[in-house]
């Protein structure tokens, strides 16, 4: 019997409690103010009315250590259960009922559960995914709870969304989980039948095939021979028929499934058609072209009726002596070597080569060492020489050939590389002077002298004749620069002309420029130093090529060539004029010593103007010469001379200051700049100082006035004339000469 609800009958809930806090029930999130407090208790901690209980997750009882959350802890471990349940089916005279397996998976990280059917082939029912991963709640009135781990087991039932689903067993993780949280595991159990899945069963049981097959594996080879493939060049020779050629292809053999492709080799300007294709991949049979077999005669196995009328109580077996069956032969990699011919469909194709991964192949596997090709490229006798039609008359002969090379004539291609290499650059002209003299007789034209300018860029001639006063001839522009042919060639031939090239000018010898005939007779500096640099083009330049034809010469007069140096030079100085030189050497050698070579022999063993001509002199002369070009980086010329000075010592070699100088562009000859290393105080490692060597070349702070002199130490004006010019070369070292060319005789 319960006490009226009047004073002094009803009990004060407060009394004894300690406990008056309030829970924080509100709160902004994202700046925006929330109620926050559906699952906090209310005052002291008691609840609220009508207030649940926050769901809780699974007790799972913490190991020694750091405490991890779940989701570190228990990542990507999932227990799994065997289950069944058992479905109703309504409106179906078969079956009553079915019992459908399924496994349950309940994550324990955030204690999820996924329960998913395995899916049976022609069940006609929706099978897979049954229920998504998510927490679950247990059934009414207990819905405001989610499943636990302790609500699993073997041989319990658990009812997921009102479908109870009966646990008959776990894998081997679940059982020692379950086991470490102190759980008792039930022994499995066993699932039902359903009637009507064995039911079905036996019906197909009962059933016989009407033609059972057998069963060909081919993935083993496929396996072992995956791209992998044999490559054979072939020949279809088919001459016979009509317009018909030799035709080169190439099969390739496919070992994983012994299939065969043949490809053509169309050469360019055959004529024909590039087809992808000669022979689409797929097995080769030997006896193509056959007729086409009717359908069923070509089957796999062959079934014999033994006994019993035709359906269902016959009794079928399998012919294993295949007595009745049809068989076709196709070519394997066995039946493929060099020299085979292969009935390709009707064309005959001989194997001719083979490529190295084939020849290794059946080096391996059948023990083949010769792997000789044929030779099928049958001998035409000589070869036919092509020949272009002959020069038109119109333009040039460039330009008649390239009209004939194609129905939209194009011009002719320059060299474009070799006119940028050789091309005007600074200093370098790259164009070789030489003066020349008509070879004539007549009295007017014997002193008429010329200036022949080969252009080394596009292999140009061009030749000019200063004009004299009082010779009653008007100079200037003798021929205008153009490739000159040689003579004695045809006007209208059908190959190109020769052209004068380089090695048809030195001093010396003879041209036939549109027929006027020239002899050279002296060059500028700049052509001999050109043709001495790059004397692997210019034989009449190579000194040793000389001495060996000198050597060659002189062998056989020894001493008459010792007694004309003691003749010449009583005094015994080693030293000998440059014309006292030529006349022995046109002596000796008479027609095979050029004129050209004689004067690259002395200019070797020489001794130049320049010892004449003192330091101030030189000084003063490449002061000039950075004057005129407004040269005034000597700063930055001085740094560079110091990154050389690893040991600063204030001396660097000499080579290296040539190339620091060349460097910065600085716009001094080279022949100018020796000259003055040359005249430089040398330590006794034959180094330069370079400081001194700048103060030289300062013409600013370190001016030198400008001195007179008769004749520079070298040829560097490039308005060269050949009219006020004096030789280089004064006198020749004989001494050294006869050392080399008599090494075995001392002077």
């Amino acid at each position: 019997m319960s006490l009226p609800f009047l004073p002094g009958n009803s009990l004060n809930s407060n009394i004894g409690k300690t406990n008056f806090k309030k829970s924080h029930q509100f709160d902004n999130r994202n700046d925006v103010s929330m109620y926050v407090g559906e699952h906090k208790p209310g005052i002291g901690g008691q609840r609220l009315v009508g207030q649940r209980p926050k769901p809780q997750l699974s007790n799972i009882p913490q190991g020694e250590g750091n405490a991890a959350p779940a989701w570190v802890a228990f990542d990507r471990q999932v227990m799994r259960f065997d289950a069944y349940f058992q479905e109703a089916v309504h409106e179906k005279r078969e079956e009553q009922y079915r019992i459908r397996k399924c496994k349950i998976y309940f994550y324990l990280e955030d204690d999820s559960i996924q329960v998913i059917e395995p899916q049976v082939n022609n069940s006609g029912i929706p099978q897979g995914t049954l229920i998504r991963r998510h927490r679950i709640p247990l059934p009414p009135p207990n819905d405001d709870q989610f499943y636990t781990v302790e609500h699993f087991n073997v041989d319990k039932e658990i009812t997921l969304y009102g479908r109870t689903f009966k646990i008959t067993g776990c894998d081997q993780f679940t059982y020692n989980f379950l086991r470490k949280l102190g759980v008792r595991i039930k022994a499995p159990v066993g699932t039902p039948n359903d009637p009507h899945t064995e039911h079905r069963k036996t019906m197909d049981e009962t059933q016989q095939p009407l033609r059972p097959y057998e069963k060909v594996d081919t993935l083993k080879q496929f396996l072992d021979h995956d791209r992998q493939v044999l490559r054979f060049f072939g020949l279809w020779d088919d001459k016979d028929s009509m317009f018909g050629d030799a035709r080169e292809m190439i099969l390739h053999y496919f070992l994983a499934d012994d299939t065969v492709e043949v490809k053509e080799i169309i050469r360019p300007n055959a004529g024909r058609d590039a087809a992808p294709m000669f022979l689409r991949r797929g097995r080769l049979p030997k006896a193509a072209p056959e007729a086409l077999p009717q359908p069923g005669e070509t089957t796999g196995r062959t079934v014999l009726n033994v006994f019993g009328p035709m359906g269902h109580k016959g009794r079928y077996i399998l012919d294993s002596l295949k007595t009745g069956a049809v068989h076709s032969e196709y070519y394997h990699d066995s039946d493929l070597c060099i020299g085979t011919q292969i009935n390709l469909w009707g064309r005959t194709l001989t194997l001719t080569d083979c490529d190295d991964f084939t020849k290794q192949y059946y080096s391996t596997k059948y023990g083949v060492t010769s792997f000789k090709p044929l030779n099928y490229q049958s001998s035409s006798g000589e070869p036919i020489n092509h020949e272009w039609p002959p020069y038109t008359g119109f333009g040039s002969e460039e330009d008649s050939l390239c009209s004939c090379m194609g129905l939209l004539p194009k011009p002719p291609r320059r060299d474009f590389i070799k006119f940028m290499e050789k091309d005007r650059h600074g200093l370098e002209s790259n164009v070789l002077r030489f003066v020349a003299r008509l070879d004539t007789n007549k009295p007017i034209d014997v002193d008429r002298r010329f200036i022949i300018s080969y252009f080394l860029s596009d292999d140009t001639v061009a030749v000019f004749e200063p004009p004299v006063r009082n010779s009653g001839i008007i100079g200037g522009k003798f021929l205008e620069r153009n490739r000159i042919k040689k003579p004695g060639q045809p006007l209208f031939g059908t190959h190109l002309s020769e052209y004068y090239t380089t090695s048809d000018l030195y001093v010396g010898s003879r041209v036939n420029f549109h027929n006027h005939f020239f002899i050279l007779i002296e060059a500028d500096e700049y052509a001999f130093r050109y043709m001495e640099k790059h004397n692997e083009d210019f034989s009449v330049s190579d000194v040793e090529k000389i001495i060996t034809k000198l050597k060659g010469i002189a062998g056989r007069e020894k001493d008459r060539v010792k007694e004309f140096f003691n003749r010449n030079d009583p005094q015994n100085t080693g030293k000998l004029g440059y014309d006292q030189f030529r006349n022995l050497m046109v002596q000796l050698g008479g027609s095979q010593l050029a004129e050209h070579e004689i004067m690259t022999l002395a200019r070797f063993y020489c001794d130049t103007q320049d010892t004449k001509i003192d330091l101030n002199t030189l000084v003063s002369i490449v002061q000039e010469q950075l004057r005129k070009n407004n040269f005034e980086n000597f700063t930055k010329l001085t740094e560079g001379f110091i990154h050389h000075d690893t040991d600063r010592s204030g001396f660097i070699d000499p080579d290296q200051i040539r190339s620091t100088c060349h460097a910065f562009h600085v716009p001094i000859p080279d022949d100018l700049l020796r000259a003055v290393l040359s005249r430089m105080n040398m330590n006794e490692q034959g180094q330069v100082n370079f400081n001194a060597f700048t103060q030289y070349l300062n013409w600013q702070d370190h001016a030198v006035s400008a001195m007179k002199y008769t004749a520079p130490p070298v040829k560097f004006n490039q308005d060269w004339k050949p009219l006020n010019t004096q030789d280089s070369v004064m006198t020749v070292n004989y001494v050294a000469l006869l050392q080399v060319i008599f090494p075995d005789s001392t002077q």
